[in-house]
C-alpha cells in the first residue's frame, strides 16, 4: 500500500476508491492498511471475502468516478466471486480499457481455481469477447512471456504468435511491460480466444469449444518452465555466506 500512497503523492490524486477483481492475497492485500489509513475509503468488489469490502457489487452493474464510468462483468471461474472492470468516458478519442484481473491475460487465461471451463468458455466468449475491439486489456500479471511460449506450442505456425512472443522477449529484457494489449490482438495469437480454429483444436484433440479450453487448460497447468539459470550475482552471495543468516534452522 505504501507504494501506491507514494505513487498517489506524486500525482497529486485523491484516493476515493478501489475496485478489486477478487480476494486472492496479490489482488487485495492492501486494502485493509489503506483502508486504515484513508477512512470513508470506498472498496468495491463481488466476493465477500475481499478484504474491507463497502460496495458489493454485480454483473452489469455501472459505476461513475468523475468522467469514467465503469461496468461491472462477473466472470466466475478462476474465483466464484471474480469481477473485471470494463472502463470508458463519453466523448474520449481514448479506447475503452478492461481491467480483467485473472481473466484474461496477454496470450492467456487464468487457472480455474474455483469453476468450470464452461464458465470460462462463457466469460471469453461472451462477456469479454464482445466487447470493443479497441479495449485495451490491463491484465492482473506479467507472464506473456510464457504465456506466448505455451501458445507457440499449440500454433507452431502462428506467425502472429512469434512476432508478438518476440517483442514480449525484447520488453521483458528492457523490464518494460507487456500490458496493455488489445482485444483485437488477442484473438490473433491467444488460444483460449481461438478455441474454433482448427490447428488449436488439432492440438487438443477437441473440437467442441468448451473441451478444447479444457484441455487448453489442462495441458497450459503442466506445461513446464523452461530451466532458467542461476543469477551469477545471487551464486556469489551464497559463497559469500551473505544469506546465511537468513538460512538458519530455526
Amino acid at each position: 500500500p505504501f507504494q501506491l500512497l507514494e505513487i498517489i503523492r506524486k500525482e497529486d490524486v485523491v484516493l476515493r476508491a478501489i475496485l478489486t477483481t477478487h480476494h486472492h492475497w496479490d489482488h487485495a492485500r492492501g486494502n485493509e492498511e489503506l483502508a486504515q489509513l484513508l477512512p470513508g475509503l470506498q472498496v468495491f468488489g463481488a466476493d465477500e471475502r475481499i478484504g474491507a469490502l463497502t460496495h458489493k457489487v454485480t454483473h452489469g452493474q455501472e459505476l461513475t468516478f468523475g468522467a469514467i464510468r465503469v461496468r461491472c462483468l462477473f466472470t466466475p471461474c478462476h474465483t466464484s466471486g471474480h469481477m473485471c472492470y470494463f472502463m470508458w468516458e463519453d466523448d474520449s478519442p481514448d479506447a475503452p480499457a478492461l481491467f480483467s484481473g485473472d481473466t484474461l491475460f496477454v496470450g492467456g487465461c487464468g487457472q480455474f481455481f474455483e469453476g468450470t471451463a464452461e464458465q470460462m468458455h462463457t466469460n471469453l466468449t461472451q462477456t469479454l469477447g464482445t466487447l470493443p475491439k479497441d479495449t485495451k486489456i490491463f491484465c492482473g500479471h506479467e507472464c506473456t512471456v510464457r504465456n506466448l511460449k505455451f501458445a507457440l506450442k499449440v500454433e507452431p505456425d502462428n506467425e502472429m504468435v512469434k512476432e508478438k512472443l518476440a517483442w514480449a522477449k525484447q520488453r521483458d529484457d528492457d523490464d518494460l511491460p507487456t500490458v496493455p494489449s488489445t482485444l483485437q490482438e488477442e484473438f490473433l495469437y491467444n488460444p483460449f480466444l481461438r478455441v474454433t480454429e482448427e490447428p488449436v483444436q488439432r492440438f487438443t484433440g477437441r473440437t467442441e469449444p468448451v473441451e478444447v479450453l479444457r484441455v487448453l487448460r489442462s495441458q497450459r497447468d503442466n506445461f513446464k518452465k523452461p530451466k532458467e539459470r542461476p543469477n551469477p550475482q545471487a551464486m556469489l552471495a551464497f559463497d559469500w555466506g551473505l544469506f546465511a543468516p537468513f538460512l538458519e534452522k530455526k
